[in-house]
């Protein structure tokens, strides 16, 4: 048994665990955009303020990310997917985004106005996976630089969404011409510095923060971090061998779908505060 949780609440974790490791390897979402309106359900019903909730959340599903990441991105390293290249370009922008993130804005900003942001932010993803068409044969990634700064942006945006990255970063590579499975497996690939940066961050931001549900680390609520990844590290090498059997297109209409789902759950949770 997780220490300071009830059988009722582990089975609820572990199940949210499956669910999120199968979407990591499948979407290279990291889980997170799943996670964190469920989280903060959970602790909502456990009497815990809406404002700290969803900062709890955030960081107990990048906690998380850390885990399905790796193991997504080994699955599909394993299968020769991921754009290492690419990696090693937007990793440097990444962490000084993550940084800003977690210790920065992250720290500041109230629950509900993360959750808002967290809405729209999906959201926008989710619609551009529908609407944009496959990128012209002649776009390319930009340069070193460029892949930097967007490196950059993605680590911050992420930060702020408890996600690993996916939602952004995989339309933002299907834009330049990266192939979606590609883009869904060098995704995975990023939301490892993702995580492991933005986790301390949230560590120390949150050492001094009241109303945190027992057993926490900074905002990174311990017992439910290992619940759920030991289930959701079993399940994303799983959900990367789909990704390699489900057709592009229905690979891409399911992101989409998924996005929208969970951008409005939590900005029906942000206005209801």
């Amino acid at each position: 048994m997780v220490a300071g949780l009830d059988p009722a609440l582990i089975l609820e974790l572990l199940s949210l665990g499956v669910v999120a490791g199968f979407l990591a390897g499948l979407l290279g979402i990291g889980g997170g955009l799943v996670l964190v309106p469920c989280l903060t359900l959970l602790l909502a019903g456990m009497h815990i303020g809406v404002d700290v909730a969803v900062k709890v959340a955030i960081a107990t599903s990048m906690a998380v990310v850390l885990f399905t990441s790796a193991s997504s991105a080994l699955a599909h390293h394993r299968r020769g997917s991921v754009r290492w290249t690419t990696v090693a370009r937007l990793a440097p922008g990444i962490v000084i985004g993550s940084i800003a993130s977690s210790l920065g804005a992250f720290t500041y900003a109230r629950g509900a106005v993360l959750a808002l942001l967290f809405a729209a932010l999906v959201l926008v993803s989710s619609v551009h996976m529908v609407v944009e068409r496959p990128a012209a044969a002649q776009r390319q990634l930009p340069g070193a630089a460029g892949q930097a700064g967007a490196g950059a942006a993605i680590g911050f945006v992420s930060g702020l969404a408890g996600a690993g990255g996916g939602f952004v970063s995989v339309p933002w590579m299907t834009w330049y011409g990266v192939p979606m499975r590609n883009a869904v497996a060098t995704s995975a690939a990023l939301g490892v510095p993702i995580a492991a940066v933005n986790v301390v961050g949230y560590v120390a931001s949150g050492a001094h923060a009241a109303g945190l549900p027992p057993g926490s680390a900074g905002y990174v609520w311990v017992p439910a971090w290992l619940a759920v990844a030991a289930a959701s590290i079993a399940m994303a090498p799983l959900g990367a061998r789909a990704a390699h059997a489900v057709p592009a297109p229905g690979l891409r209409k399911l992101f989409s779908a998924l996005l929208m789902v969970l951008s409005v759950s939590m900005a029906y949770k942000a206005l209801a505060d």
